[in-house]
């Protein structure tokens, strides 16, 4: 069990700064729109938005710095895209979470039971 939690443990600190991105409602709505549209330019990222262009490149280079999203250039266009490892990583860590509790949960029903 200690060598579970240790892991637990080393997986939310490596998916920390994922969460921390995510954190913030611009960039979860920016992740939201490259997940639906797939890669797509910082034009069309910024209509919808009340914030201006540079504040969402702003935003993107936070989720960049995470490995959350990637800029490539198309002409004169920046192009950003969603990068599904951190997603991934991000999810396993709810899920050993969700484990951690639904075994405590399942410790205390046999404690009650007892």
């Amino acid at each position: 069990m200690g060598k579970q939690r240790s892991g637990v443990a080393a997986s939310l600190g490596e998916a920390a700064p994922i969460f921390a991105a995510l954190g913030d409602e611009t960039r979860l709505r920016l992740v939201s729109r490259l997940s639906a549209d797939g890669p797509t330019s910082i034009t069309k990222l910024t209509a919808g938005f009340d914030v201006t262009r540079q504040a969402i490149t702003k935003h993107l280079r936070v989720m960049e710095e995470t490995g959350l999203a990637r800029e490539s250039r198309q002409g004169r266009e920046s192009v950003w895209e969603l990068q599904a490892g951190p997603l991934e990583e991000a999810g396993r860590c709810l899920e050993l979470i969700s484990q951690q509790w639904d075994d405590a949960l399942g410790r205390l029903k046999r404690l009650v039971d007892e």
